[in-house]
Protein backbone atom coordinates (compact mmCIF):
# COMPACT_ATOMS: atom_id res chain seq x y z
CA UNK A 1 0.00 0.00 0.00
CA UNK A 2 1.24 3.25 -1.02
CA UNK A 3 0.15 4.77 1.56
CA UNK A 4 2.34 3.32 4.16
CA UNK A 5 5.72 4.62 4.46
CA UNK A 6 8.08 3.19 7.07
CA UNK A 7 7.16 1.64 10.29
CA UNK A 8 8.69 3.40 13.71
CA UNK A 9 9.06 1.16 16.53
CA UNK A 10 7.88 2.61 19.77
CA UNK A 11 8.40 2.30 23.44
CA UNK A 12 7.43 3.25 26.65
CA UNK A 13 8.03 3.00 30.23
CA UNK A 14 4.21 2.11 30.81
CA UNK A 15 0.85 3.39 31.16
CA UNK A 16 0.75 7.18 30.88
CA UNK A 17 4.40 7.67 30.20
CA UNK A 18 6.09 9.53 27.22
CA UNK A 19 6.82 7.71 24.05
CA UNK A 20 10.40 7.08 22.98
CA UNK A 21 10.75 6.27 18.68
CA UNK A 22 13.70 3.83 19.10
CA UNK A 23 13.77 2.18 15.72
CA UNK A 24 12.75 2.06 12.72
CA UNK A 25 11.54 -0.70 9.76
CA UNK A 26 12.26 -0.49 6.57
CA UNK A 27 10.16 -1.67 3.39
CA UNK A 28 12.31 -1.82 -0.40
CA UNK A 29 11.39 -4.07 -3.21
CA UNK A 30 15.04 -4.79 -3.80
CA UNK A 31 16.49 -5.07 -0.13
CA UNK A 32 12.84 -6.07 1.52
CA UNK A 33 12.51 -5.48 5.50
CA UNK A 34 15.18 -4.10 7.04
CA UNK A 35 15.34 -2.98 11.24
CA UNK A 36 17.52 -0.41 12.61
CA UNK A 37 17.43 1.55 15.80
CA UNK A 38 17.71 5.16 16.31
CA UNK A 39 20.16 6.08 18.33
CA UNK A 40 18.50 9.29 19.88
CA UNK A 41 15.28 7.50 20.65
CA UNK A 42 17.50 4.60 21.84
CA UNK A 43 19.48 7.03 24.57
CA UNK A 44 16.40 9.01 25.85
CA UNK A 45 14.44 5.74 26.52
CA UNK A 46 18.01 4.24 28.17
CA UNK A 47 17.28 6.08 31.18
CA UNK A 48 14.13 5.16 32.09
CA UNK A 49 14.82 1.55 31.63
CA UNK A 50 14.50 0.62 28.05
CA UNK A 51 16.67 -2.28 26.68
CA UNK A 52 16.90 -3.79 23.14
CA UNK A 53 14.05 -6.30 21.72
CA UNK A 54 15.31 -9.71 22.12
CA UNK A 55 16.00 -10.95 18.87
CA UNK A 56 17.97 -7.55 17.61
CA UNK A 57 20.16 -7.09 20.66
CA UNK A 58 22.72 -4.93 18.80
CA UNK A 59 21.86 -1.13 19.23
CA UNK A 60 24.31 -0.31 15.97
CA UNK A 61 23.27 -3.41 13.76
CA UNK A 62 21.28 -2.96 10.35
CA UNK A 63 19.10 -5.96 10.85
CA UNK A 64 18.39 -7.30 7.06
CA UNK A 65 17.32 -10.94 8.04
CA UNK A 66 14.22 -12.34 9.81
CA UNK A 67 12.44 -9.05 10.68
CA UNK A 68 9.49 -9.86 9.39
CA UNK A 69 9.33 -13.39 10.43
CA UNK A 70 10.22 -11.97 14.34
CA UNK A 71 8.26 -8.93 14.77
CA UNK A 72 5.07 -10.85 12.76
CA UNK A 73 4.44 -12.64 15.65
CA UNK A 74 2.88 -10.33 17.98
CA UNK A 75 -0.07 -10.50 14.77
CA UNK A 76 -3.11 -12.66 15.33
CA UNK A 77 -2.56 -16.01 14.03
CA UNK A 78 -4.93 -16.55 11.08
CA UNK A 79 -5.88 -19.90 12.37
CA UNK A 80 -7.60 -18.73 15.75
CA UNK A 81 -11.26 -19.17 15.67
CA UNK A 82 -11.42 -15.00 16.43
CA UNK A 83 -9.69 -14.08 13.85
CA UNK A 84 -12.47 -12.69 11.64
CA UNK A 85 -12.99 -10.30 14.58
CA UNK A 86 -9.71 -9.26 14.35
CA UNK A 87 -9.97 -8.57 10.77
CA UNK A 88 -13.08 -6.61 11.18
CA UNK A 89 -11.86 -4.90 14.05
CA UNK A 90 -8.63 -3.21 12.67
CA UNK A 91 -10.57 -2.74 9.22
CA UNK A 92 -8.45 -4.88 7.20
CA UNK A 93 -8.50 -5.41 3.14
CA UNK A 94 -8.67 -8.77 2.36
CA UNK A 95 -6.04 -8.41 -0.31
CA UNK A 96 -3.35 -7.73 2.18
CA UNK A 97 -4.21 -10.68 4.91
CA UNK A 98 -0.69 -12.32 4.05
CA UNK A 99 1.46 -8.81 3.99
CA UNK A 100 3.04 -8.60 7.40
CA UNK A 101 4.10 -5.49 6.52
CA UNK A 102 1.00 -4.22 6.38
CA UNK A 103 -0.71 -6.11 8.94
CA UNK A 104 1.92 -4.70 11.45
CA UNK A 105 0.91 -1.21 10.63
CA UNK A 106 -2.69 -1.53 10.63
CA UNK A 107 -2.69 -3.22 13.84
CA UNK A 108 0.63 -1.39 15.62
CA UNK A 109 1.22 -5.12 16.48
CA UNK A 110 -0.10 -4.21 20.18
CA UNK A 111 0.77 -7.02 22.52
CA UNK A 112 -0.68 -7.05 26.33
CA UNK A 113 2.45 -8.26 27.58
CA UNK A 114 5.28 -5.39 26.58
CA UNK A 115 5.00 -1.32 25.88
CA UNK A 116 6.26 -1.95 21.91
CA UNK A 117 4.17 -0.26 19.58
CA UNK A 118 4.44 -0.02 15.76
CA UNK A 119 3.63 3.21 14.34
CA UNK A 120 3.25 3.42 10.65
CA UNK A 121 4.14 6.66 8.70
CA UNK A 122 1.24 7.27 6.44
CA UNK A 123 0.86 8.91 3.25
CA UNK A 124 -2.07 11.10 2.56
CA UNK A 125 -4.13 9.58 -0.51
CA UNK A 126 -7.80 9.35 -1.21
CA UNK A 127 -8.11 6.09 0.10
CA UNK A 128 -6.23 7.04 3.41
CA UNK A 129 -7.72 4.85 6.39
CA UNK A 130 -6.34 3.46 9.62
CA UNK A 131 -7.22 3.16 13.58
CA UNK A 132 -5.35 4.67 16.09
CA UNK A 133 -5.84 4.92 19.38
CA UNK A 134 -5.40 8.17 21.47
CA UNK A 135 -2.46 9.43 23.57
CA UNK A 136 -2.96 11.26 26.80
CA UNK A 137 -5.99 10.15 28.20
CA UNK A 138 -4.16 8.94 31.90
CA UNK A 139 -4.01 12.82 32.49
CA UNK A 140 -7.60 13.50 31.30
CA UNK A 141 -9.36 11.25 33.50
CA UNK A 142 -12.33 11.38 30.81
CA UNK A 143 -15.52 10.31 32.66
CA UNK A 144 -16.48 7.09 30.85
CA UNK A 145 -20.15 8.83 29.32
CA UNK A 146 -18.57 11.64 27.43
CA UNK A 147 -17.02 9.54 24.07
CA UNK A 148 -19.02 7.01 22.15
CA UNK A 149 -18.44 4.86 19.38
CA UNK A 150 -19.60 6.62 16.53
CA UNK A 151 -19.14 10.51 17.62
CA UNK A 152 -17.26 12.67 14.96
CA UNK A 153 -13.88 14.20 16.42
CA UNK A 154 -11.96 17.44 14.99
CA UNK A 155 -8.56 18.18 15.89
CA UNK A 156 -5.70 20.73 15.63
CA UNK A 157 -2.55 20.84 14.67
CA UNK A 158 -0.66 21.10 17.74
CA UNK A 159 3.27 21.64 16.51
CA UNK A 160 4.37 23.99 20.59
CA UNK A 161 3.78 20.51 22.03
CA UNK A 162 6.97 19.94 24.26
CA UNK A 163 7.81 16.40 23.32
CA UNK A 164 6.25 16.48 19.41
CA UNK A 165 6.20 18.84 16.70
CA UNK A 166 3.71 17.30 15.00
CA UNK A 167 1.30 16.92 17.91
CA UNK A 168 -2.38 16.88 16.98
CA UNK A 169 -4.83 17.58 19.68
CA UNK A 170 -8.03 16.40 19.61
CA UNK A 171 -11.38 17.35 20.53
CA UNK A 172 -14.90 16.33 20.66
CA UNK A 173 -17.06 19.50 20.74
CA UNK A 174 -14.55 21.85 22.50
CA UNK A 175 -14.16 19.39 24.62
CA UNK A 176 -9.81 18.03 24.51
CA UNK A 177 -10.13 13.84 24.49
CA UNK A 178 -6.36 13.54 24.09
CA UNK A 179 -3.50 13.43 21.10
CA UNK A 180 -2.81 11.29 18.00
CA UNK A 181 0.06 9.11 18.49
CA UNK A 182 3.66 9.77 17.54
CA UNK A 183 4.21 9.26 13.94
CA UNK A 184 0.50 8.93 13.36
CA UNK A 185 -0.02 12.71 13.67
CA UNK A 186 2.99 13.34 11.03
CA UNK A 187 0.07 12.96 8.37
CA UNK A 188 -2.30 15.53 9.47
CA UNK A 189 0.94 17.88 8.55
CA UNK A 190 1.30 16.38 5.53
CA UNK A 191 -2.09 16.73 4.29
CA UNK A 192 -2.28 20.23 5.18
CA UNK A 193 -4.99 21.54 2.40
CA UNK A 194 -7.58 19.33 3.22
CA UNK A 195 -9.16 18.04 6.48
CA UNK A 196 -8.97 14.60 7.80
CA UNK A 197 -12.12 12.65 9.14
CA UNK A 198 -12.29 11.02 12.57
CA UNK A 199 -14.41 8.74 13.85
CA UNK A 200 -14.71 7.09 17.22
CA UNK A 201 -14.78 3.57 17.01
CA UNK A 202 -14.15 2.15 20.31
CA UNK A 203 -14.02 3.03 23.79
CA UNK A 204 -12.60 1.00 26.67
CA UNK A 205 -13.53 2.51 30.08
CA UNK A 206 -14.09 1.52 33.56
CA UNK A 207 -15.32 4.76 35.41
CA UNK A 208 -12.87 6.78 33.34
CA UNK A 209 -12.17 5.59 30.01
CA UNK A 210 -8.75 3.85 29.42
CA UNK A 211 -8.29 3.72 25.33
CA UNK A 212 -10.15 5.32 22.59
CA UNK A 213 -9.84 4.10 19.11
CA UNK A 214 -10.37 6.35 16.39
CA UNK A 215 -10.62 5.98 12.69
CA UNK A 216 -8.19 8.26 10.56
CA UNK A 217 -10.01 8.63 6.66
CA UNK A 218 -9.39 11.21 3.88
CA UNK A 219 -12.61 13.17 3.37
Amino acid sequence: MKEIGHIYLSWREGLGTRRHIVGVLKRNTTLGVRFSYIKEGVESAKKVGFSPYTEFPDFEKDYTENVLEVFGQRIMKSERSDIADFYDFWEIDTKFRDDKFYLLALTQGLNPTDNFEFLADYNPSKSLRFLTDLAGLSALKLSGDSVKSGDVLTYKLASDHEFDDKAVKVYKDNIEVGYIKKIHSRVFYKQKNSFLKLVVKAVEQNGVIKRIFIKVCSK
